[in-house]
């Protein structure tokens, strides 16, 4: 595999952070260039971030003296460093939009963690081990854009990565979900936060996450989605209802799901399906992808989330407590670390499959 360099775009923020510290020593990817808001340009890394560091790893000593561009001024610079960006930017919505597509039309792909685009029609939503078919639309987007090179890829709300993986390959095994009902328990870095900026969390549970239940719903449906006439046209079932809490954790969303089928599988049946998936990430062995992607804990108070959040460098999948259910077919819990899985670390292991896929030439 070629090497290739890259740059984060909103690179002082906790993911663009999460970023840093997953490109550190990444095989195929050498960080050439941080850019944020027009406060932090002309900085070093180290001074733009300032006391706003959340990691409990240290910055990377080859990123702390590089000096940050202006990711909305400084777009022909950066992208005349770069073979393709990460976006991670605080910004409103139809400014990230706008902004993507820029660095796109300026022959840059980029792989997005924000939600801006997740519903564009011919953008690409994947979960690298679900939906991986979902790349061949950016030839489509690309015809849009007038572009040869450059394109738009995201990845899906971080909540969804605990429970969707779960659901996802039972559905394709034939045993077809028909409806899911999910209540999501998410740590406080999906919001930015730490303990220490966000004290008021700590003995506190918040029932309310602005738009998180409705991503929670619909998003799903395009990852279950067809590619149609140069777009991707979401499916109209399974339905899922959803209910999102904020709870005192630093990282680990988890899920309480609660399922029902058209075809029951047996409980045998569904462990054996968890056991034996893989995705494409896996076939290819690709740097970031979990060896063991789903992973059952047979114990009555695992996975926590304290305990399995890391498996796997935060890659992993964890389900457990599966039991049938006296309303649904089935309910069991599913855990996956929020910024690894979840965001970052989804965002590392779909630019691992554009590139091995050629997208990124």
């Amino acid at each position: 595999m070629k090497n290739y360099n890259v740059g984060i775009i909103g690179a002082t923020g906790m993911v663009g952070q999460r970023f840093a510290l997953l490109l550190a020593d990444h095989p195929w990817f050498k960080v050439t260039a941080l850019a944020a808001s027009a406060s932090s340009a002309g900085k070093s890394y180290e001074e733009a971030i300032g006391s706003r560091w959340a990691m409990t790893e240290a910055i990377p000593e080859n990123l702390k003296k590089m000096t940050v561009y202006d990711a909305e001024k400084d777009i022909e610079e950066i992208v005349s460093k770069v073979d393709f960006v990460f976006c991670a930017v605080a910004m409103k919505k139809d400014e990230i939009k706008a902004l993507e597509e820029k660095y796109a039309k300026h022959e840059c792909p980029v792989v997005s963690n924000n939600s801006a685009h997740r519903f564009t029609p011919d953008v690409p939503m994947v979960v690298p081990e679900l939906n991986p078919e979902h790349i061949e639309i950016i030839e489509a987007q690309r015809k849009r854009l007038g572009t040869k090179k450059g394109f738009v890829a995201v990845k899906s709300n971080c909540s969804l990565q605990s429970y969707v993986p779960a659901l996802f390959p039972l559905d394709k095994a034939g045993f077809e979900v028909d409806k899911c009902l999910v209540c999501t328990y998410q740590a406080i870095s999906g919001a930015g936060k730490t303990f220490e900026r966000w004290p008021e969390i700590l003995d506190n549970v918040v029932p309310y996450i602005g738009g998180e239940e409705e991503k929670s719903e619909q998003e799903p449906l395009k990852i279950w989605g067809k590619i149609e006439g140069g777009k991707i046209v979401s499916a109209n079932k399974p339905s899922f209802t959803a209910q999102c809490l904020r709870v005192p954790v630093s990282d680990g969303h988890m899920a309480a799901v609660f399922v029902s089928f058209k075809n029951k599988p047996s409980k045998e049946q569904m462990l054996e399906v968890w056991k034996n998936f893989k995705g494409v990430p896996q076939e290819l062995e690709l740097p970031h992808a979990p060896k063991q992607f789903l992973n059952y804990f047979t114990e009555d108070d695992m996975p926590q989330t304290k305990l399995s959040r890391n498996l796997e460098g935060g890659m992993a999948v964890s389900i457990g407590r599966l039991r049938e259910d006296s309303q649904y077919d089935y309910k069991f819990v599913c855990l996956s670390h929020n910024t690894l899985r979840g965001a970052a670390g989804g965002a590392v292991l779909l630019a691992e499959l554009l590139a091995a896929k050629g997208y990124m030439d």
